[in-house]
């Protein structure tokens, strides 16, 4: 028998932690949520994790995204332009009796989702700003407020959070783009992480790009 056929878990299914608050979500195979995560219309994609403490709310975020503990991703906005900026005028529910959720505030929330692309690392205590998109590869500094779109395989950290680095150079990128590893199947993935720990990202990519397994 192969033996990157015993490497592959029977088990599939996304792993959540009892204290874990999960609301109209969408989880992919192996996803894990931590410890007390609480999660408002997030989709999560295959192998994507959740530390302890993160909040999330009206994003998408791909594959094998490794998300520390504390984070916030999509934090509040509060409507400044009001006489008051307290919740009373959007969540007047929790309250009076017979005052709804502000449905067009709701709304406004949802036009301004968060992205974010496969293998990205967002650090612990990182708070994403709503309207966001974060590319693939990407990293995420611990305690980052990042407020505007993070390119590709770049490094960003600080409050703003700033560009420090790419992690790869652009020909590199390009070629992990193109290799679009997260999307390989299970069986296939198992036979590559060896060479992912051992090999130079260069002759990884050489090993495998033609690699038809």
């Amino acid at each position: 028998m192969d033996r990157s056929e015993n490497l592959v878990p029977k088990d599939s299914e996304p792993r959540i932690h009892p204290t874990a608050e999960l609301k109209a979500c969408k989880l992919g195979r192996y996803a894990s949520i931590g410890e007390r995560v609480v999660l408002r219309e997030v989709t999560v994609g295959d192998f994507s994790y959740f530390e302890r403490h993160c909040e999330a709310i009206y994003t998408t975020i791909g594959k094998f995204c490794s998300i520390a503990a504390n984070s916030r991703i999509n934090a509040l906005e509060h409507p400044i332009e009001r006489l008051t900026q307290h919740k009373v005028s959007y969540r007047p529910n929790e309250y009076f009796r017979w005052l709804g959720v502000d449905a067009a505030f709701r709304e406004r929330r949802r036009a301004k989702a968060v992205t974010i692309g496969h293998d990205v690392w967002i650090g612990h205590g990182a708070v994403i700003m709503p309207g966001v998109t974060i590319g693939n590869g990407a990293v995420v500094g611990a305690n980052a407020v990042v407020t505007h779109d993070v390119p590709p395989y770049a490094i960003v950290a600080g409050v703003p959070a700033k560009a420090l680095r790419p992690r790869f150079a652009p020909d590199i990128a390009a070629r992990i783009e193109a290799l679009a590893w997260w999307d390989w199947p299970v069986e296939k993935l198992a036979k590559a992480v060896p060479d992912m720990q051992a090999m130079p990202i260069e002759t990884f990519l050489d090993r495998w790009e033609n690699d038809a397994v």
